[in-house]
């Protein structure tokens, strides 16, 4: 039995990154010498192992067989005479087959190290077509190391290109694409991913709404803004359907089987973008334009939403929106101030309950809109 360090935290270390997670190939191993020595099995695919102590995943080495279309497609051999060489050859880029042996001796027999010093993303084997999957991996990586100078090699983007002209794409299921956007959103340059996406041609099967150039860019633009801020999944998703009307969003957020966080921050974004832009052709909003906007937010149930809301709206529209992102954050702060239990402790009830607490806060906006406007 001999164990290796194997895949990111290589890669990593080699690149002078802290190592988060480590794991490990057993070579040589059954899993009930695994089991024996206190390894506990997680997985149903193929053996995987935590270690007793550390909780570390330690997994037989295996090669894998395309026997179908998509993810799923694989059949996996796993058994003591699978060799290191062979379960690295499985893998998708070179920068992540490498291994340390159990002396430290870095083991590289498809040349990572000098694709990692050349700054380039390139696949190990052509059994890389094999899982189309690999594609959003290797744009994810790409928005990983892109500060770093990292590219996808020629050859790369020439194979990833033939796949989605095969088809390979269309079998990806959409949770598995949402994981890969998710993780990518969150990326240190998460626009290149969806530019590795459009260079090999993924993007217009994937994201359609933004395939064309100017949109692209428009979306680019936005999600650069809101990045560079500490903002979350649903904010950043956001930013890149923010060219897109609400309808557009509503439509590919739930074709990705996006969290519905994701897909309702997206809906309202592109909603408000719209109306501030019409509120944008009069000289100054009125207050019953942005009392409206306030109520389509949900303002008074979603503050958090509406503050998140505001954030990419103030981050990603253009200079002359920004000042209507201003005028609307007044407004909120003003007619949130009115409190409905006063007007119930005045006896209102029903109807004019609500007619008496709108009336409220539609005053509070407009005492506190000169001061804005001058």
């Amino acid at each position: 039995m001999q164990t290796y360090l194997v895949g990111g935290a290589v890669r990593d270390e080699l690149l002078g990154i802290d190592v988060k997670d480590r794991d490990w190939v057993v070579v040589g191993a059954t899993p009930d010498e695994m089991l024996a020595k206190g390894f506990k099995q997680v997985g149903a695919d193929f053996p995987v192992f935590l270690h007793p102590r550390t909780r570390e995943e330690y997994a037989l080495a295996r090669t894998e067989r395309k026997q179908g279309r998509g993810y799923h497609g694989f059949s996996v051999y796993s058994a003591p005479d699978v060799t290191l060489e062979e379960d690295l050859k499985r893998r998708d880029l070179t920068i992540n087959a490498m291994a340390r042996d159990e002396r430290g001796e870095l083991v590289d027999p498809f040349h990572g190290l000098e694709d990692l010093q050349a700054r380039q993303l390139r696949h190990v084997s052509l059994a890389f077509s094999e899982d189309p999957l690999r594609i959003l991996r290797t744009a994810r990586f790409a928005a990983r190391f892109q500060p770093m100078g990292f590219e996808v090699h020629p050859e790369t983007m020439a194979l990833m290109r033939q796949m989605v002209a095969e088809g390979e794409v269309d079998h990806l299921v959409p949770e598995r694409v949402w994981q890969e956007v998710r993780r990518a959103l969150h990326e240190q340059e998460p626009g290149t991913f969806f530019e590795v996406l459009r260079d090999c041609r993924a993007l217009s099967i994937l994201i359609p709404e933004l395939a064309d150039d100017e949109t692209l860019a428009t979306a680019l633009s936005a999600l650069r803004s809101v990045a560079r801020q500490d903002t979350s999944t649903e904010q950043r998703f956001a930013a890149v359907l923010l060219p897109l009307s609400s309808e557009q969003a509503l439509t590919r957020a739930e074709a990705m089987k996006a969290p519905n966080d994701c897909r309702d921050l997206a809906r309202l974004a592109c909603h408000f973008k719209t109306a501030l832009a019409d509120l944008s052709s009069n000289e100054d909003p009125t207050a019953s334009a942005l009392l409206e906007l306030l109520d389509y937010a949900d303002l008074w149930r979603r503050g958090a939403r509406f503050e998140a809301l505001l954030q990419v709206l103030d981050y990603a529209l253009p200079e002359d929106l920004r000042a209507r992102v201003q005028a609307l954050q007044i407004a909120a702060r003003a007619a949130a101030g009115v409190n409905p239990r006063e007007f119930l402790a005045q006896g209102f009830k029903g109807k004019a309950l609500g007619e008496a607490i709108r009336a409220e806060r539609l005053k509070r906006i407009e005492q506190a809109l000169p001061a804005f406007n001058s």
